[in-house]
Formats: C-alpha cells, structure tokens, sequence
C-alpha cells in the first residue's frame, strides 16, 4: 500500500538554470541503443506480477472517473500506457526515441489494446493547456537536462484537479559502473557512457526527492506528496524488471 507523506515547506534546494542541452542528442542516441533490450524487460514486467503490483501504485491516485484521458511522459516501451489502456483509459505515450516508440506500439499491438504514441520533448510538450487529466511518468526526470522546466510542463498539459504521478530515483547519487553486474540488458561501453551522461545532468548535483518537492511547488502544483518506500513494495525479489537503486513516487494535484 502506498505511504505518501505530504510536503513541507522547510529548507528549499536551489533549482539549477537550463543547461545541459549538448547532452540531448547523446541521452536520445544511448535510450534508442538501449530499445530492443528495454522493450525486452518490459515484455516481461508485462507478463509477471509486477504489472498488478505497478497498478496497486497507480490506480488508487488516479482523478475519480472515467475512461480518463492520460500522457505517459517519457514512455519508453510503453508499459505504463499499455496496462492504463488496458483498462479503458485514453493513453498518448510520448518519447524522445522512435526507437523507444516503435517498441512500444509492438508490445501494445501484442497487448491489444490501443495507444497513441507520438516523438516528443518532455519539456516541451506539443499539446494544449489541461488536455490531460493524468499525467504519469517512470524513471525520465533524472535523465532530463531542465527538470524543473517539465514539471511546469506537465503541470500546464493538466487539467484543474489532474493527478501528476512521477516515479523515479536519485540516480544521480550513485555509479552506475558499480552496479553494472545488476543490470540487464547493458554492455560495458553503454554503462560507460550511461555513466558519462549521469555526471552532467544537471538534476545528479541535487538531493532527491527534496528537490523535486520544491520544483513541483514552484510549477504550479498545489498538492504534492512523496513516498520512499515504493521499492520495497515493487522489487520484492531480483528478477528481469530488478532495479537495484532505491525509487520514490511523487504524487502532484495541479
């Protein structure tokens, strides 16, 4: 069950300026490297128990209501759109990587069930104000190079009363060449570079989830919550879907 605790407002991190934008050509040209072996995991993660345990964490947050219209931000392979499209829901699944996308619609093809999935920035997204009542997103925020700048995003793509859910890790604070023997899927040349891009980002120098509870109250959000035991509860045991750095979901009601 998820344990959120609500924001307050004590000591506020510094949300760093934009930069960093040299790395967008290299993040997207290491995700789209990383396609076919990410759709893999997910294919699985469909298939096992994490797919009920990821919607223990998602369904009870969700706006009341429905069928509901939702943007998977950062989609990847699909697997948060794919399992909300299942149940009814109106999914765009956007990414930076067409590769990521192509197979993402592969395995939503598999599943049955219809998504829309489009090329898109994250911080800049191509749709109109409140389109959204959803907006839900898994392990992007810490790859992005102005964070702070797609929360503000994400906020204005939100409805009045729309329910932002972010799951991710301070990533940032470990080496990702010392867990190379826990991922799957990731050769040494590609968790070199992975551990090259994580040094410049922008989002590595700040203490997570602190920080992202101030930059979700400065885009806007009137309600934030956060909640450090979703590991706990997910990666019960060690298998292909195995994360080995400890997530945190946030949740924001705009």
């Amino acid at each position: 069950m998820s344990q959120y605790t609500a924001d307050t407002a004590q000591s506020q991190p510094d949300i760093l300026p934009v930069s960093g934008f040299a790395l967008t050509g290299r993040i997207e040209k290491y995700w789209s490297r990383r396609a076919v072996s990410y759709g893999e995991i997910r294919r699985h993660e469909l298939a096992c128990d994490k797919k009920s345990l990821w919607l223990a964490e998602i369904l009870p947050h969700l706006p009341v209501g429905g069928p509901l219209r939702i943007l998977d931000v950062g989609t990847g392979a699909g697997f948060f759109a794919i399992v909300l499209a299942q149940l009814g829901h109106s999914v765009c699944g956007v990414d930076m990587s067409q590769a990521m996308l192509d197979e993402g619609a592969a395995l939503a093809q598999q599943a049955g069930c219809e998504v829309t999935f489009q090329r898109m920035d994250a911080c800049c997204l191509e749709f109109e104000s409140a389109s959204f009542d959803a907006v839900i997103s898994r392990n992007l925020t810490w790859t992005l190079p102005d964070a702070a700048a797609a929360y503000r995003e994400w906020n204005r793509v939100l409805r009045p009363g729309g329910v932002l859910l972010n799951f991710d890790a301070d990533y940032g604070s470990v080496s990702f060449v010392d867990l190379a023997d826990q991922h799957v899927g990731i050769n040494d040349d590609m968790m070199l570079e992975c551990e090259s891009i994580r040094r410049q980002l922008p989002l590595s120098a700040q203490s997570r989830p602190e920080w992202d509870m101030y930059a979700l109250r400065s885009a806007g959000f009137g309600a934030c919550w956060r909640d450090t035991d979703l590991s706990a509860r997910i990666y019960t045991h060690r298998d292909a879907t195995y994360n080995p750095v400890p997530m945190f979901a946030l949740r924001a009601v705009k």
